[in-house]
């Protein structure tokens, strides 16, 4: 069977062909939502769902964390095919992971998305257990990225109290990030060619709703590497300010 001349169902002639069964409330809570969402987007444009399956030309490239208080759309007031989105505990960028890799590689490659966002956000959970380093079994493998960010930055992170350790713990990590992205060869390759895209540094509010930019922004290998050392930097004159101040 020749896989392009297969025809996708439309959600109308899947739900007829779909035998009814008894679903779990919570469960089919989701699929009330998305019928209501569905008719309400119609009713407002209806063609909207008719664009959206032609394809999707992202400008953006999120790569947030799993955290389900995190929800990247909404927060950026973005639409369905305008941000292309990767989620993982406590937005990681590893070199061995193909996962976020392929992503990374597929939006810049063939998206040519113009700006990839690595946003954190305050109080993470991640970042709290990799500090604390509790026995959670797996998930500690993958912590281990963080905690080598708490070694290289240990003198930062010194006579702070615990909600501002932890805000600025998850501050560096996201500009790590930003310079794991930056140090890839899918974006070195990017630069080289000339190609237009910028990767930058967010850190969300839970509490508050905001997002906040970290001030890294690398256009290229050149201004990785300065406006990592000038993030740094002023994240470090911002906690000798706020320690300073409570003296």
């Amino acid at each position: 069977m020749n896989p392009n001349n297969l025809t996708i169902a439309t959600s109308a002639s899947s739900s007829n062909s779909i035998s009814p069964r008894k679903m779990n409330k919570d469960v089919e809570k989701l699929i009330d939502n998305n019928h209501q969402w569905c008719e309400r987007i119609k009713n407002e444009d209806p063609t909207f769902f008719e664009r959206l399956s032609l394809a999707q030309s992202p400008k953006y490239l999120w790569i947030g964390c799993a955290d389900s208080r995190v929800p990247a759309e909404r927060l950026t007031g973005l639409e369905p095919g305008e941000l292309f989105v990767h989620r993982n505990v406590a937005n990681l960028v590893v070199h061995t992971d193909l996962n976020c890799l392929s992503v990374l590689q597929y939006a810049v490659d063939v998206l040519k998305v113009e700006h990839i966002i690595v946003c954190g956000h305050y109080g993470c959970g991640g970042v709290m257990a990799a500090y604390d380093n509790p026995e959670l079994g797996l998930i500690n493998n993958w912590l281990l990225h963080i905690r080598d960010t708490i070694y290289k930055h240990q003198s930062m992170l010194t006579n702070l109290s615990r909600k501002r350790l932890v805000d600025l713990l998850c501050e560096l990590n996201v500009v790590e990030q930003v310079m794991n992205i930056g140090n890839s060869t899918i974006m070195q390759n990017a630069w080289k060619r000339g190609q237009k895209v910028d990767v930058v540094g967010f850190v969300y509010g839970i509490q508050d709703g905001y997002l906040r930019d970290l001030g890294i922004t690398a256009e290229n290998a050149e201004s990785l590497e300065k406006n990592y050392r000038l993030s740094i930097a002023k994240l470090s004159e911002a906690k000798t300010l706020s320690t300073s101040g409570n003296e």
